[in-house]
């Protein structure tokens, strides 16, 4: 199939639990792609397919299928809800045309429906609105649509109302077509009978009637006017143009309702897609940018099946045949046997097999074109947000831009052989998943694993013991702490062996001074006369800088000290750079315990996104863990605070985070710079240390 105006690629995005998985596994009921129904409560819904997601009834990776409606081709994202795996709804985001949004009848707009409205407000993606479980206690479709004003600044237009509410809830009204949709009480979706519009509802119909024309024709002026001056009602293929436009240019929202799980009001939807998301070709087209500056050229990729293969791969995957790599094919054609560059890495690679995929399912296919959505299998040196392009008409398009991770533990492999696997597995699951990172403590020899959440990680131990079969220890997460000294002092110190033939003699006079702060160690010598011959110095910084790995006070690496060596004498038959090496070793732990060590902590940049409502709460606990507030800034959904916050006090911030304002917050944090312990925290870690030590001998 070439027609790309009947191409739709859409993603079913919302909260935790306000039914994007029942939704989708009703589309492909409805669509004659399965004929039985799983169910995520049972753990056996199509899309969630990995061990993680049946157990626990959540989505955890976005998965892919492609169905058919009236002549139309879907493919269609299903992406997780959790905070944890906002990664999979970003990536998806970043290649689809039309989003449909689901919102719980009862629970409205939660938390991270926010934060996906605002991914998909970032990304101009054109939405449908589903207001779901109108059958459940405390359903209220009024209450979700005022909530979609004022939380999310959107504009729904209300194309269904509800008949009937809670477990009376038995239909819906199409109120473009003044139609009533009324289920039986089979659960089949095909089972509907279209009625005259309830006597009770007649006037509320008509109000909603009227001011979806006049919110629809805003798409048009001619028309408005027409309407305005006139009167003049314009037909339903008139409204459904410039609802169409209206959608596509995000001035509004058509927003539906229904049960997913009880089968009602799903078809209306189906019709909706079809007739008012757009096409890949009435998308604005994805810009080219310069792979060095990552700057924008001014190009596009134009979605034609006759310009230049132009592809992003947007997700790998690990498969029992091999890797697959999901691209979104923008531009040109994709052959089974083709040779595609990767800009990124400036390799050539052959396409072997292309497969399209029915969430852990997969049909071989020979050819893709500009608009689909496929994975292929075997791709070597592909990662997520890699250009595929042709060899001769090189192309890069817009990165993918990830966050950064919050939370990190240490692993440690239970045995030798686990050891072997996790280095392979730990390889898999990086590619697959960009928010997830992964190194190696120098100090401990551990491993460390990082990622958005203590679930994502969870998770991520899971995979890693189930589908490798890695036995792990998990660790608590551990701060690097680093020490420095307060004071400058000025010593000397001789270093004399004599043991038969030559000795070894080096003596050395030098002062230890703080330094600046980020400065590091710093080595001068200002020795006059030959006291100390030029050829030793450098064995002089070497000690020095040697022995600046392990602290006096705990053992933590040394930072900001400045040594001036400025005096000494040497033998002429015994000294040796490896005489005045020595002394130097001997001079740091002779002097550095009487310069007043001092511990320091590692100092995070913490910036909080919190409603407004609990900002007082925020601040306040970000006081109580030694936090320096730096700036709050009030935007449209809530306040950003921003301040300076120890490393030590942060771990398990996003649970107490999510507690403190109703799962509605997020942070992020990075490394800011290294800043003095307070004492009792100082005594604290200096005596875990030597405890450790003491333990290790």
């Amino acid at each position: 199939m070439t027609d790309l105006s009947k191409y739709r690629n859409i993603g079913i995005f919302a909260h935790v639990d306000a039914g994007k998985t029942t939704t989708t596994e009703r589309i492909l009921k409805l669509t004659g792609k399965i004929h039985r129904l799983g169910e995520v409560h049972d753990g056996a819904s199509t899309m969630d397919f990995m061990d993680q997601e049946a157990e626990r009834g959540i989505t955890i990776q976005s998965a892919a299928t492609t169905c058919f409606w009236k002549d139309h081709r879907f493919n269609v994202i299903d992406t997780p809800g959790h905070v944890d795996f906002t990664v999979e709804v970003y990536r998806s985001l970043k290649v689809l045309d039309g989003g449909i949004g689901v919102f719980c009848g009862s629970g409205g707009v939660e938390p991270q429906s926010e934060t996906n409205w605002r991914y998909a407000n970032e990304s101009e993606v054109a939405r449908l609105i589903f207001v779901n479980k109108l059958d459940r206690m405390g359903a209220d479709f009024f209450r979700v649509v005022g909530q979609v004003k004022r939380v999310l600044g959107a504009n729904p237009l209300v194309m269904t109302l509800p008949i009937g509410r809670e477990d009376e809830f038995v239909g819906v009204v199409d109120v473009l077509n003044n139609q009533a949709f009324v289920w039986d009480d089979s659960g089949l979706p095909e089972n509907f009978e279209i009625k005259e519009i309830p006597a009770d509802m007649v006037d509320q119909v008509a109000e909603y009637r009227e001011a979806l024309i006049e919110t629809a024709l805003e798409a048009d002026e001619d028309l408005l006017m027409e309407y305005l001056e006139e009167g003049t009602e314009p037909s339903i293929e008139q409204l459904k143009a410039c609802i169409r436009k209206g959608t596509r240019d995000l001035m509004f929202f058509p927003t539906f309702c229904g049960s997913a799980f009880k089968n009602k009001g799903m078809q209306l939807i189906l019709d909706a897609v079809v007739d008012y998301l757009p096409s890949p070709t009435e998308v604005d087209p994805q810009p080219l940018t310069d792979p060095e500056t990552g700057e924008e050229t001014g190009e596009v990729a134009t979605v034609s099946i006759d310009e230049p293969l132009r592809a992003l791969a947007f997700k790998i995957m690990d498969d029992r045949f091999g890797a697959l790599t999901f691209i979104r094919v923008y531009s040109g054609k994709l052959k089974k046997g083709d040779t595609v560059l990767n800009s990124a890495t400036g390799k050539t690679e052959r396409i072997g097999r292309m497969v399209e995929m029915h969430a852990n399912d997969r049909n071989e296919i020979d050819y893709a074109q500009a608009g689909d959505i496929i994975a292929v299998v075997g791709m070597k040196n592909v990662q997520t947000g890699h250009t595929l392009c042709d060899p001769k008409h090189e192309c890069t398009l817009e990165p993918m831009i990830f966050p950064e991770p919050v939370i990190s533990i240490a692993v440690t492999p239970k045995d030798k052989g686990a050891s072997e696997k996790l280095g392979i597995a730990l390889g898999k699951m990086v590619a697959e998943d960009p928010s997830f990172q992964v190194e190696t403590d120098q100090e401990t020899g551990d491993t460390i694993l990082k990622g958005m959440g203590e679930l994502h990680l969870d998770i991520k131990v899971d995979i890693l013991k189930r589908t490798f079969g890695v036995e792990l220890t998990v660790g608590a997460p551990q701060v690097a702490y680093r020490e420095t000294i307060t004071m400058p002092i000025e010593d000397q110190y001789t270093h004399k062996k004599q043991s038969g033939g030559s000795g070894q003699f080096g003596k050395i006079d030098y002062r230890i001074r703080p330094g600046e702060p980020g400065s590091g160690f710093k080595f001068e010598s200002t020795v006059v006369g030959g006291n100390v011959p030029k050829e030793f110095w450098p064995a002089v910084e070497k000690g020095f800088a040697s022995m600046m790995e392990t602290g006096p006070l705990a053992g933590f690496p040394v930072l900001d000290v400045e040594v001036e060596l400025f005096d000494g004498s040497y033998h002429a038959v015994d000294s040796s750079a490896i005489a005045f090496e020595i002394a130097a070793k001997g001079a740091f732990r002779q002097s550095m315990p009487k310069a007043k060590p001092q511990l320091l902590e590692p100092i995070m940049k913490v910036d909080v996104f919190t409603p407004e409502d609990h900002v007082g709460d925020v601040i306040g606990d970000l006081n109580r863990r030694r936090g320096m507030i730096k700036d709050q800034e009030a935007g449209l959904t809530g306040v950003r605070i921003k301040g300076d916050v120890p490393l030590a006090e942060m771990f398990g911030y996003i649970g107490h985070l999510r507690t403190m304002t109703s799962g509605r917050g997020q942070f992020s944090m990075e490394f800011s710079h290294y800043a003095p312990c307070p004492n009792n925290v100082a005594e604290q870690v200096i005596a875990d240390a030597k405890a450790k030590d003491a333990a290790k001998k």
